[in-house]
C-alpha cells in the first residue's frame, strides 16, 4: 500500500466525483423532459389544439437551457478518464470502446442532429417531420444513457471479456455478454426510469407555482395531468427495477448489499431495515450486537428482496471479510492469497518475456486460459493490493443513508403523483393549495433522490474501480497531485458558476413564462 500516493488517489477521486454530481444535476432531467415534450407535441399534432403547441414550446425552452450547461460538464468528465484515470483507462480500454464508440457516432450524433430540427424547425418542416425529430431526440438522449451504463455496469460486474497477460488489458470477446449484463440493464431501466420522475416533478411543480400564481391556469392543469400520469407510471415502474437490481447487487457485489442495509452479521430470515439511524461505523470485530439507535424492520423482507425467499440466509460484513463455511462464503483473507497468487504469475509472465524464455512463456500463456486458474485466482486479482481486509469495506453510512434516502423519497414521489391525479379528477386541485406547494417544494427533493442513486452505486462498489479486479488506487495517473488539485479548484468555481447560471435563467424565463417568452 506505502506504493500508492493517497493525495493523488483522494483528490483525483473528489474531482471525478464532483464533475460526475454536478453533470448528473443536467442529465436526469434531459432524459425524462424529452419525453414528456414529446407527448406534449404528439397531443398537439393530433388534437390541432395550439394550446399544446404552447405549452411544447415552453418547456422544450426549458429543457435547451438544461441541456446545453449538461454538455459542457459531460465533456469534462470523458476528458478525466484520460488525465487522472490513464491507468484504468489502459486496463479497459478494449472493453469501453465499442460502446462509448456507438455512444458517439450514433445515439450522441442522433441527439445532436434532431435537437436542431425541435428547435428551429417549427414551421420550416411539416408537423409530422418535426414531432418525428422531437420523438428521436428523447429516444437519442435515452440511448446515449443505455451505452455509458452498459459500460458502468462492466465496471460493476465485469463478464463478457478475456485477460491478455501480454498487454496487461481486459478484452471483449463477447459484446453481446457486455451489453445484455444483468447489471447493465437492469441499471439501465432504473436510471432512465427514476429520471422520468425526476422530470415530472420538475413539470409538476412549476406547474403548481402558476397555480399557486393564479398564472397560466390553461397549461398548468394540462401539464400537471402529463406530469402525473407520466410520473406515477414510471414510479411504478422504478420500485419494479429497483427490486431486480438489488436482487443483482446481492448476487454480484454481496459487501455493497450488506453495506447498504448496515447489516453487519448475516442471517436466515433477514429483516429489512426500511428506516433507522446507525449508532455509529464499527469495525466488524468489534461491532455490537445492536448497531442502531433506533430500526423499523421487516421480518423477512431483506431475505426475500435479495433471494426471492423469505428464509434465505442473506451474507453481512462480517461473513464477507471472514468467511462462512456452513454458506459457502469465501473470507476476503483466502481472496487476497488467490489474488497474490494470481499476480505473481503476471510478474512471472512479464519476466520471462524480458528474458525471452519462451517455455516460461507458454506455460504461463496456458495458465492465464484455464478456466481454473481464471475462476478461482484471477477472479479475485484486485484483492492482492490489500493488506487488510478492512480496507475493502465501503463507507457503511453512506451506503446505507443514500439508499435509504433514495428509497424514501421514491415512496413520497409516488404518493404525491396518485393525490394530484386524484385531485385532478375531482377538479379541486387548484384549491389543494398545500399539495400545490408541497409539489413545488418537492422538486429539489427529487434531485436529492437522483443524486443519492448515483451516490449509493459509486461509493457502494468501493474501493474497486472494476469490482474485484481493479482497486481504485490502481485506476489514478502517474501525475502530480498539485495539478489535480488545482483544476479541482477550477471545475469547482465552473461547475457552481454554470449551475448558478442555470438556475437564474430558468427561474427569469418561469418568471416570463409561455406568453411573451416561452415561444
Amino acid at each position: 500500500m506505502e506504493q500508492f500516493d493517497f493525495t493523488l488517489i483522494d483528490w483525483s477521486r473528489a474531482q471525478f466525483a464532483l464533475t460526475a454530481l454536478y453533470h448528473w444535476l443536467f442529465v436526469p432531467l434531459t432524459l425524462g423532459i424529452t419525453f414528456i415534450i414529446a407527448i406534449m407535441e404528439t397531443i398537439y399534432v393530433k388534437t390541432g389544439n395550439v394550446e399544446w403547441k404552447k405549452i411544447t414550446k415552453f418547456w422544450m425552452t426549458l429543457f435547451g437551457i438544461n441541456f446545453a450547461i449538461g454538455v459542457a460538464t459531460g465533456i469534462i468528465l470523458e476528458f478525466e478518464f484520460g488525465t487522472n484515470w490513464s491507468n484504468y483507462s489502459w486496463f479497459v480500454g478494449d472493453i469501453f470502446g465499442a460502446p462509448l464508440a456507438i455512444e458517439g457516432i450514433m445515439a450522441f450524433f442522433m441527439e445532436s442532429t434532431f435537437i436542431a430540427i425541435m428547435f428551429f424547425g417549427w414551421n420550416k418542416v411539416s408537423k409530422g417531420f418535426h414531432l418525428t425529430a422531437t420523438w428521436l431526440t428523447a429516444i437519442g438522449s435515452n440511448l446515449s444513457a443505455l451505452w455509458i451504463l452498459v459500460a458502468n455496469g462492466w465496471m460493476q460486474n465485469p463478464i463478457g471479456m478475456n485477460f491478455n497477460p501480454d498487454t496487461a488489458r481486459m478484452e471483449m470477446n463477447n459484446f453481446w455478454e457486455v451489453l445484455f449484463n444483468p447489471n447493465a440493464i437492469n441499471k439501465f431501466l432504473h436510471t432512465i426510469y427514476s429520471s422520468y420522475i425526476l422530470a415530472a416533478v420538475f413539470v409538476l411543480g412549476i406547474s403548481a407555482w402558476y397555480l399557486l400564481k393564479n398564472r397560466e391556469a390553461a397549461l398548468a392543469k394540462k401539464s400537471i395531468l402529463v406530469a402525473a400520469i407520466f410520473g406515477f407510471i414510471f414510479s411504478v415502474l422504478t420500485i419494479g427495477t429497483g427490486d431486480e437490481s438489488a436482487r443483482e447487487i446481492a448476487k454480484s457485489q454481496p459487501m455493497k448489499f450488506a453495506a447498504m442495509e448496515g447489516l453487519y452479521y448475516g442471517t436466515d430470515h433477514a429483516p429489512l431495515v426500511a428506516a433507522g439511524i446507525l449508532k455509529d461505523d464499527p469495525i466488524p470485530e468489534n461491532a455490537k450486537k445492536k448497531d442502531f439507535f433506533f430500526e423499523i424492520e421487516i421480518p423477512s423482507a431483506l431475505s426475500y428482496m435479495a433471494f426471492l425467499d423469505g428464509d434465505a440466509f442473506v451474507a453481512g460484513i462480517h461473513d464477507l471479510v471472514h468467511g462462512n463455511e456452513e454458506q459457502g462464503i469465501m473470507s476476503y483473507y483466502e481472496k487476497m492469497e488467490r489474488g497474490k497468487i494470481a499476480r505473481q504469475a503476471l510478474t512471472d509472465f512479464k519476466l520471462a518475456k524480458k528474458d525471452n524464455n519462451e517455455a516460461q512463456i507458454s506455460k504461463l500463456t496456458a495458465q492465464f486460459e484455464d478456466e481454473d486458474f481464471l475462476n478461482n485466482y484471477f477472479a479475485y486479482f484486485g484483492y492482492s493490493y490489500f493488506d487488510n481486509p478492512h480496507d475493502i469495506i465501503p463507507s457503511v453510512p453512506f451506503s446505507f443513508y443514500s439508499f435509504h434516502i433514495m428509497v424514501v423519497l421514491g415512496g413520497h414521489f409516488l404518493v404525491l403523483f396518485m393525490v394530484v391525479l386524484f385531485f385532478l379528477y375531482k377538479e379541486k386541485l387548484h384549491q389543494m393549495r398545500w399539495l400545490l406547494w408541497l409539489a413545488v417544494w418537492t422538486m429539489p427533493l427529487a434531485y436529492v433522490a437522483s443524486e443519492s442513486g448515483w451516490i449509493i452505486a459509486e461509493m457502494g462498489r468501493q474501493p474497486w474501480v472494476i469490482q474485484d479486479l481493479m482497486p481504485t488506487m490502481t485506476a489514478v495517473s502517474n501525475i502530480d497531485s498539485n495539478s489535480v488539485i488545482i483544476t479541482f479548484a477550477l471545475f469547482f468555481i465552473t461547475f457552481t458558476a454554470l449551475l448558478i447560471a442555470e438556475i437564474k435563467i430558468m427561474l427569469k424565463q418561469i418568471h416570463i413564462g409561455p406568453n411573451e417568452g416561452g415561444h
